[in-house]
């Protein structure tokens, strides 16, 4: 009996650690394969791509590829506009949602959990859904073709993720702390900025990386609401690199590792904190 029972764990551990490894090759998959691509494509000449076999690892690597990008299009002025607008977005997204989970965790709401439910349920819709309705108030306002009319769209979509990130490390933030504050003369409004914030440092950063990435990738809103060329943001700036009969995709590919390198250069330098963040929301639930 207890011979079978050791084989019968056995047999599970073993089947767990391989749909472990199963599950650690998907991610690889769906992850690192398509940015590894994408990096050995943009080294590649426009002969070694279109070579058969296929070569995963370039023969003959070319830095003419970077060089076309920056020649064929502005592509620094496309970083600067989705610069602007990704940080723009970030840092207001922080500050509403930070006020909005701070009333959440400390203010007597009575329908709270309603509140939370409605937050949630409002970041469920697809964003296509929203393009018309905030087509037509970007332009009633009159803000088409500025970095307004993607600034604030991205905040009100960045506001329920950055809400909830900051609602589960404001809620485990003492009271008590905030209001020795307030009794040595600090406001409500100061104790948020000087005490709460602070202490709440891993989930301010994942709430800004979240609302950064989600700013600098998206393509949908930024292509309809400006289509003057000052302002393109470099996600539609590299669509320009394709013509009527022409793909050129080493091109494509050196300028899509560009705009990776402030994403991943954020990550880097903020690793600990956001997945101390990620990792401390998640306990915290």
């Amino acid at each position: 009996m207890s011979a079978t029972m050791s084989g019968t764990s056995g047999g599970g551990m073993l089947m767990g650690k391989r749909l472990r490894w199963l599950a650690a090759g998907i991610v690889f998959l769906n992850g690192f394969f398509p940015a590894m691509w994408i990096l050995a494509t943009a080294f590649k000449s426009e002969i070694e791509l279109t070579a058969k076999p296929i070569t995963w690892i370039p023969h003959s690597p070319t830095l003419n590829n970077f060089i076309a990008a920056f020649r064929d299009q502005p592509l620094p002025h496309y970083l600067l506009n989705s610069a602007i607008v990704a940080l723009s977005a970030m840092a207001l997204s922080l500050f509403i949602s930070a006020l909005a989970a701070y009333a959440i965790t400390r203010l007597n709401l009575k329908y709270r959990g309603t509140i939370l439910t409605s937050i949630i349920a409002v970041s469920m819709f697809p964003l296509v859904t929203l393009m018309v309705p905030l087509f037509e108030i970007m332009r009633g306002l009159g803000l088409l073709n500025s970095y307004w009319a993607l600034v604030l769209p991205y905040t009100v979509l960045n506001l329920p993720i950055c809400t909830l990130v900051l609602v589960s490390f404001f809620q485990d933030i003492p009271r008590d702390l905030e209001n020795a504050a307030m009794i040595d003369g600090c406001t409500r409004l100061g104790a948020l900025w000087r005490i709460v914030v602070p202490l709440a440092a891993p989930g301010v950063f994942t709430a800004g990386i979240l609302a950064f990435v989600n700013a600098w990738d998206e393509f949908l809103l930024a292509l309809s609401f400006n289509s003057a060329a000052a302002y393109r943001t470099l996600p539609v700036g590299i669509q320009m690199y394709q013509g009527e009969f022409s793909f050129p995709w080493p091109t494509i590919s050196a300028a899509l590792v560009i705009a990776m390198i402030p994403v991943v250069l954020v990550i880097l330098i903020f690793q600990e904190r956001v997945v101390s963040g990620l990792t401390s929301g998640g306990v915290k639930g």
